[in-house]
């Protein structure tokens, strides 16, 4: 957190809704990206980054200062994600649904490059949506955030080895499922193990 992050933090725990409207513009991109990650749909990941925003703002007085304030963020989104999951029982996640910002540009240098990572990334969130609710909370969290396994149950008001276990859990579950649709081919004796896709 910077100099200006922390003034605008104990302003808004003070009452500033200006200071709040400042952390909310300097947080809303992780916050989004983890509600997108978490729901696959771009419109869901805008409500439900509003609706953790708001959230916060609401819970303002039940911060505590001695922790992370973007672990606490992504917390409630977090928690209001998997509550979406649950009470909603989305759909799988459609490929035909994607931000603008996904749309290769063709201006770029290797716009077949570009095009590729995305379509990766694409294949990457719809194995995520095969996952549970917590373990798909606990792998963004982990892997896209660079979350501590203690930060993660912190987050996830969980156990620090329940958050072991779903992470591994759902580590397997997603090299199966790579596996399944991205099946090894061997193109020379040569070929070694480790030259597999890796999650």
């Amino acid at each position: 957190m910077t100099a200006n992050e922390a003034v605008w933090l104990k302003q808004a725990l003070q009452g500033n809704e200006d200071a709040f409207a400042q952390l909310v513009e300097t947080y809303q991109t992780p916050v989004y990206n983890l509600c997108y990650r978490m729901l696959g749909d771009e419109l869901e990941a805008e409500d439900a980054a509003q609706e953790a925003f708001w959230r916060a703002y609401q819970g303002l007085k039940k911060y505590d200062p001695s922790r992370s304030f973007i672990t606490w963020l992504l917390s409630i989104a977090a928690h209001y994600c998997i509550d979406q999951h649950r009470r909603r029982k989305l759909p799988t996640f459609s490929l035909d649904v994607l931000p603008e910002e996904d749309v290769p540009d063709y201006n770029v240098p290797e716009p077949e490059k570009v095009f590729g990572q995305r379509e990766s990334e694409r294949h990457v969130h719809a194995l995520l949506n095969q996952l549970q609710p917590q373990d798909r909370a606990a792998i963004i969290l982990r892997y896209w955030y660079d979350f501590s396994e203690e930060e993660i149950s912190q987050t996830l008001n969980l156990t620090v080895s329940a958050v072991k276990s779903r992470l591994h859990r759902a580590r397997r579950s997603l090299a199966e499922a790579w596996n399944i649709t991205n099946p090894p081919q061997i193109t020379s004796p040569e070929r070694r193990s480790y030259e597999s896709p890796i999650i």
